[in-house]
């Protein structure tokens, strides 16, 4: 029964302080039911008992966890389905005290379950163990690639169970993720959990991680499981976080990617801009050759790069309302060739309504644009950077996603720009599609050389570049690549924000004011 669980810092029964915070795991294991398994639920109910008054009082319970005789519970929150309804059948119970559990080898207490008279209802084990002082959590993204098959007439139903393990080598259950139906290469949805849950702050203590399929009935097949640490899980140097998973029945293997949370400041409100590159050189989008057709079948490059940057850091924008912009194309209906204009249409309102409104003004853009050049990188940059001048008190963050085919032909203004951009709340994020050469970005990016212009030195690199080439999955995985991808290019993001955040000295959770940029229209320059 545990902290992260909303169970009490107090004693219930005396109001009393704990000198120390300790956490309670729960497992049963042979719970004997004279009903049918398909219909048990169990739940474990925590009761403490006053010094004095000897009074019984509910101090928390587990989740309900159906279709088992060997429930292992993950948590100790209130119940949902149970909490307002009381119990229903009886499986049994113990008594014992906080030090009986603590006092036992490896602080882990086997009991009998009793209370029903010439029964034997099982066995409860209770693991004790000092909560840390680490207040750090990890958001958390994971997707798997061919997982093996589990349903004869279907694909596999997967979900991941996280377990820390204990001093005396078994393993405690601290996540769960959802159940993605009908799929072998699922996406699971990001999570956040407590570093003390996973570790109780100890980096390198080991994390296993069980993947399974899930049955109706309970009796989860087991797909294969891997064992890592926090330390691991959290590199971000790396160029993918990848993870074999090993099973003595299964003679393939499948992997499994760790998506960091890309930024970290909740106080601070992020701002996602979108800029594709129209020049000719990606050729006519009408056939297949072009790196902008549009396939029946598949996603473009600049799509999957859109998609996979996007759909991540659109968590970070309240308001999901996305500037999109175009560059290097003549526009209707004169032919005059623009380097910021609306993907929408929209000269008043460029925003697009989250990803798939971006992607749609991206599909309409192609239809009445017309494909030109040259690849100016400078006015995306000071547009963008014109709104960030607005607002430098840390509670808004800028950040410009371009997407390219070719060399830039504006190096000396995109310098400037960058080197100008450098001192606001702003990064940038360039990705590369096609089979050019990109030593221009890789200049750009700045990270082994600072970028300068003019003899002047960029404040912080606020650049990312990576070639999109270089994330394709060799089996054709496009959730694999975009996956990849997105790890990458966010890598840099949150030390970026960091910086800037430090070098202005401004704290975390300061209440940021309303963003009302003083006398700046929301309309790009065409």
């Amino acid at each position: 029964l545990s902290d992260m669980a909303s169970v009490c810092e107090f004693d219930p029964i005396t109001g009393d302080i704990p000198a120390t915070k300790v956490e309670i795991t729960v497992s049963c294991s042979e719970i004997d039911a004279d009903f049918s398994l398909s219909l048990i639920f169990s739940v474990c109910v925590l009761y403490t008992q006053g010094v004095e008054s000897k009074q019984w009082r509910e101090f928390g319970r587990t989740e309900v966890i159906d279709n088992t005789l060997n429930p292992d519970f993950e948590s100790a929150s209130l119940s949902d389905e149970l909490s307002h309804s009381g119990l229903s059948d009886f499986l049994g119970q113990t008594f014992c005290t906080l030090g009986e559990i603590v006092g036992s080898p490896g602080s882990r207490l086997e009991k009998p379950l009793g209370g029903i008279p010439g029964k034997n209802c099982g066995t409860i084990i209770l693991t004790a163990e000092e909560l840390g002082n680490c207040r750090d959590c990890a958001t958390m993204q994971f997707c798997a690639n061919k997982l093996d098959k589990k349903d004869f007439f279907g694909r596999s139903d997967p979900f991941m169970v996280f377990y820390r393990s204990n001093e005396d080598g078994t393993f405690t259950i601290c996540h769960k993720t959802e159940v993605v139906k009908n799929t072998l290469n699922p996406v699971w949805q990001p999570f956040t959990i407590p570093v003390r849950a996973l570790c109780n702050g100890d980096y390198d203590r080991s994390i296993k991680v069980e993947v399974y399929d899930w049955d109706r009935d309970g009796s989860h097949d087991f797909i294969g499981e891997f064992t890592t640490s926090y330390r691991e899980l959290s590199r971000g140097q790396s160029q993918f976080n990848v993870f074999e998973v090993s099973s003595l029945n299964i003679s393939k293997c499948f992997h499994l990617i760790f998506l960091p949370s890309p930024l970290s400041l909740s106080s601070t409100q992020i701002h996602f801009t979108v800029a594709i590159d129209f020049t000719a050189s990606n050729g006519n989008p009408s056939q297949s050759t072009s790196l902008h057709y549009m396939s029946p079948y598949q996603m473009n490059a600049y799509a999957m790069a859109l998609k996979a940057v996007g759909e991540i850091i659109q968590d970070y924008d309240s308001d999901k309302m996305f500037p999109a912009l175009g560059f290097g194309a003549k526009l209707p209906p004169d032919g005059r060739v623009s380097h910021e204009f609306p993907l929408n249409g929209n000269v008043d309102n460029p925003y697009c309504n989250g990803m798939e409104g971006i992607l749609e003004a991206y599909h309409e853009s192609l239809k009445t644009v017309q494909l030109y050049g040259p690849t100016n990188f400078a006015p995306v940059i000071n547009h963008v950077a014109r709104y960030a001048a607005a607002v430098q008190d840390g509670s808004q963050y800028f950040v410009l996603l371009i997407i390219t085919d070719g060399v830039i032909s504006d190096m000396a203004q995109t310098k400037e720009a960058i080197v100008n951009a450098a001192k606001l709340p702003m990064s940038i994020i360039i990705v590369g599609v096609g089979q050019a050469e990109f030593d221009a970005m890789v200049e750009l990016d700045g990270d082994d050389v600072r970028i300068s212009s003019r003899g002047k030195l960029a404040e912080r690199d606020i650049v990312q570049f990576v070639p999109f080439r270089d994330y394709m999955d060799r089996t054709g995985n496009h959730v694999l690549s975009m996956a990849r991808l997105a790890k990458d290019v966010l890598a840099e993001i949150p030390d970026q924000l960091i910086l800037y955040m430090k070098s202005r000295g401004i704290k975390p959770n300061q209440t940021p004011p309303d963003y009302s940029p003083p006398g700046l229209s929301p309309t790009p320059t065409v």
